[in-house]
């Protein structure tokens, strides 16, 4: 897994509800976009079962957003991250690239928590 990106004064801080746990379908994901002047961060987090992960949303392979269309950033079956871009594909659990011409790397952590059933964002 990567290291958190560099500061970007976009990036919400800790403790920002991102939305309820039973708005998520599991296995799911949904995309968030934030802004501050002109900074843009977008992550979205990714469901499965009572597990909720967060990552950056950009392709370890060109830096482009992962998905085409509003929170779909999984495969059919829902378990893997596919990047819409080249077909790319992610482990859930840990962001690796097991397929695709960024094989081997990994997408960027963003961490996020469930906190009395809703998700909001965590420290770094």
């Amino acid at each position: 897994m990567k290291s958190p990106e560099p500061e970007n004064p976009a990036r919400p801080p800790p403790g920002v509800r991102l939305c309820a746990l039973g708005e998520l379908p599991n296995p799911g994901s949904r995309g968030f976009r934030f802004r501050h002047d002109r900074y843009m961060f977008a992550g979205f987090v990714v469901r499965q079962g009572h597990e909720v992960k967060g990552w950056v949303d950009s392709c370890p392979h060109n830096g482009w957003p992962l998905s085409a269309l509003d929170d779909r950033y999984l495969t059919r079956e829902g378990d893997r991250i596919i990047c819409a871009a080249h077909g790319a594909m992610f482990r859930p659990a840990d962001g690796l690239c097991v397929a695709g011409p960024c094989a081997d790397d990994h997408l960027t952590a963003w961490p996020v928590a469930v906190v009395g059933g809703e998700v909001v964002t965590a420290p770094f």
